[in-house]
This record gives structure tokens, C-alpha cells and sequence, in this order.
């Protein structure tokens, strides 16, 4: 069954293009955000904070090891809040921008991008509880010198997890937390957190570096 919607602005029923799509068109887009903007530079503004903070994120994940996991559950998940924070932002606000970015991608990188953009957003989502967060995280373990020696803990990787019962019971949005969950087990799954955090971060910096000046929120069009 496909997932109808009412648009924010007019009111009209649409099937979304996108999962978190609220207007059926551009237009209503625009109109909706002329009624309802702030301040145009306190936004960029706000948006360009955003974006510096991920800067911080690569040395504070790189230094992490399983050997204090209670620390790299808590690095690790607020990562993922300020990753998917200026993801939604942009793709709310600028999809435009944001498509074009992944446009100049090659298929396969642009698939791997939007894997790994999807995988942190299925984290992002069941993050609700200690348990599930420590679930997400553990060490890879390094190669002992010997047969008997103990290796030190190795870096930081996703942890594989059990397929989750869906909320939604059909429809388009169960269709798109099963993808999620897919999109973390095929490019997060068994990978270096901070790698995955490193191509996130590069990715979005520069779909933010492509926001015109003075933009605010008027400027994307479609769904």
C-alpha cells in the first residue's frame, strides 16, 4: 500500500518521493517556509555551527578502542546525533544542494554515501536505551604476536545486530525501515566506526559548502 500524505501548505494528498517528505510540491515548499522562516543568517548561521562541530568528531573517534567501551558507545552515539542533526537539516531544507552533491558522484560511491547515510539514520532511531546503544558498538580484535599472547583492543567497529520488528505494519514506511536496517548491515556492519564517520562528515561538509549566502530557508524546490 502506498504511504499517502497531506501536504503541510495545501492540504493535498501525495505519495512521497522522499521518507520524510511534507509538501507535495516545490511551491507549497517555498510558500511554507516564506510563512514560517526565521532569520535567514541566524539559520546559515546555525547550519555552518553544525557543520564545524562534525570537524571535532575524526580525532575523538580515531583515538577509540574497545579496551573502554562504556566511552566509545557515548562518543560514538553523540556522533551519530550530529551527523544525522545536519543531515535532516539539509535534506529538509536544501535538497537541492544536497542532491546535486551526490549527483557528482560516481554510481558506486554515490550508492556507498547514501548506504551509509541510511545505516546511521537506522542507529539514530534505536539508540533509545543503554542496551541498544552498547548493541551497536565493539572492538575488533588485533592479530596476537603469538599463540598465546593477547592482543591489544583493536579499533572501534559496528556490530552486526539482529533484524528488528518493524514498527510500521506495511506500506511505503515499513518499506523504508527495512531499507534502513539493510543499509546498516551492508555498509556499517563489521566496519571502522570512525571510517564510517569520516565519509559521512566529508560528504556533508560539502553538500553545506554548496548552500548559496543568504539562501535561508526558501530556496529548495520538489518534494
Amino acid at each position: 500500500m502506498a504511504d499517502i500524505r497531506h501536504c503541510d501548505q495545501c492540504g493535498r494528498a501525495f505519495e512521497p518521493r522522499r521518507e520524510h517528505a511534507r509538501f507535495c510540491s516545490g511551491p507549497c515548499r517555498v510558500a511554507w517556509n516564506r510563512a514560517h522562516r526565521r532569520d535567514p543568517a541566524t539559520e546559515l548561521r546555525a547550519l555552518d555551527w553544525s557543520v564545524a562541530g562534525l570537524a571535532e568528531l575524526a580525532p575523538r573517534l580515531a583515538a577509540l578502542s574497545g579496551a573502554d567501551h562504556g566511552r566509545a558507545v557515548a562518543v560514538v552515539s553523540e556522533a551519530v546525533w550530529q551527523v544525522t542533526i545536519v543531515d535532516a537539516t539539509l535534506i529538509r531544507y536544501y535538497p537541492d544542494v544536497y542532491d546535486a552533491v551526490l549527483a557528482r558522484r560516481s554510481p558506486p560511491q554515490r550508492r556507498l554515501i547514501e548506504g551509509t547515510m541510511a545505516g546511521l539514520r537506522f542507529v539514530r532511531n534505536r539508540m533509545r536505551s543503554e542496551a541498544e546503544r552498547d548493541a551497536f558498538i565493539c572492538a575488533s580484535p588485533v592479530q596476537p604476536a603469538g599463540p598465546d599472547a593477547a592482543g591489544p583492543a583493536g579499533p572501534c567497529t559496528w556490530q552486526p545486530v539482529p533484524e528488528p520488528g518493524l514498527s510500521s505494519p506495511r506500506g511505503a514506511r515499513r518499506t523504508w525501515e527495512q531499507s534502513r536496517y539493510e543499509a546498516y548491515q551492508g555498509f556499517l556492519a563489521g566496519h571502522s566506526v570512525a571510517e564510517t564517520f569520516s565519509r559521512a562528515t566529508e560528504f556533508l561538509r560539502l553538500a553545506a559548502a554548496g548552500v548559496p549566502a543568504g539562501a535561508g530557508m526558501t530556496a529548495p524546490a520538489g518534494r
